[in-house]
């Protein structure tokens, strides 16, 4: 009998070993970063299988009629906290051209940042990207999603020139470095800096600049903002949440780099769509080596620590414009307390 276990495992790990390495579409191989090891070579007591393969669990349907309470919450995560590193680690580099197949990007084997998870699937073209402000007039509502950075019919994200032209530039920020001038394309006698008068003084007028694009890399993420919808469901008697999108953010800095001036989102990501993505990609659990779970369970689970800095509110602003300081930590708490004791009130209301 043990001899028929034997030769029947066998089979299987002959079978299943191929796959060990792979990455697929929705086609049953797994989707998220594993271990490849030479053939014949298992690296690890068992394969790998369950958060590369598993398929996604829905969301519970809600009706209007059900949602008898509800608001809207804007949240931002610190990865500077302990229990956020998960997210920020472990740190990925990039030395890359301007072309998003040209990549030379060193990463863990087996699990990725937050923001390595993202740009990875940016690029793939499987998520969506929206802009954070109104291209035309500058209106910060990227929240909304109304403005999505999507190649055209017939185009992909790989497409070189459209990649640069649209989408580049959230993904990537341009160097500092010395401006050179150099030969301009229209006339071969004419450099690229030309002489200026503005105000009687003579100044540089900068054509073109010969400045590289770098990656923006996980280092660089500093926070990741949540909008959220909390409510409560009469059908199932409870407090539920929704995360209806996400953004990564980083240092905003001066025209010269020399000096951080605050925070800047980078793009907002549509969470359902994003949950699809994260649903195959691992995160460290630090008790156990063997529980490992995927970013979709970290956001459900609710495993990290945040702050909220904007509630639905009549006057439509954020809780830093009327409090600051230690005052805008303790607002934030009070918005937390009252969504809690709304789940202990509510058949009284």
């Amino acid at each position: 009998m043990k001899r028929i276990w034997s030769i029947v495992f066998s089979v299987v790990f002959m079978f299943a070993l191929p796959a060990f390495g792979q990455g697929g579409v929705n086609n049953g191989e797994m989707l998220g970063p594993v271990p490849n090891p030479s053939p014949g070579v298992l690296d690890g007591v068992y394969v790998p299988e369950h958060i590369p393969t598993k398929k996604l669990i829905p969301w519970e349907h809600v009706r209007e009629a059900d949602a008898v309470w509800s608001k809207r919450v804007w949240r931002y995560i610190d990865l500077r906290e302990k229990i956020n590193h998960p997210m920020y680690y472990p740190l990925d580099k990039i030395n890359a051209e301007i072309s998003p197949t040209d990549l030379e990007w060193t990463k863990h084997q087996r699990r990725w940042s937050l923001w390595t998870v993202i740009l990875t699937n940016v690029l793939n073209g499987n998520l969506t990207v929206y802009s954070p402000e109104n291209p035309l007039n500058k209106i910060k509502d990227g929240d909304s999603f109304k403005y999505p950075i999507a190649p055209p019919p017939g185009k992909t994200v790989s497409d070189s020139v459209w990649f640069i032209d649209n989408l580049l530039g959230y993904l990537a920020t341009e160097e500092a470095c010395e401006r050179i001038p150099i030969p301009s394309q229209v006339d071969p006698e004419e450099d690229s800096m030309r002489q200026i008068v503005v105000n009687g003084e003579i100044i540089w007028d900068i054509v073109m600049t010969t400045c590289p694009y770098i990656y923006f890399q996980s280092e660089d993420i500093v926070q990741y903002r949540l909008k959220e919808d909390w409510f409560f469901d009469k059908e199932r008697s409870v407090m539920d949440v929704r995360i209806i999108g996400i953004a990564p953010v980083r240092y905003a800095t001066n025209e010269d780099k020399t000096a951080i001036t605050g925070y800047e989102e980078i793009f907002w990501l549509y969470f359902p769509e994003c949950r699809y993505v994260f649903q195959n990609y691992y995160v460290y659990n630090a008790q156990n080596d063997s529980r490992w779970f995927s970013y979709d369970d970290l956001f459900w689970k609710r495993e990290f620590n945040s702050v909220i800095y904007r509630s639905s509110n009549v006057y439509d602003r954020k809780i830093d414009t009327y409090r600051v300081g230690v005052d805008a930590l303790l607002e934030s708490e009070k918005i937390t307390n009252e969504i809690r004791m709304i789940e202990h009130d509510v058949w009284s209301l």
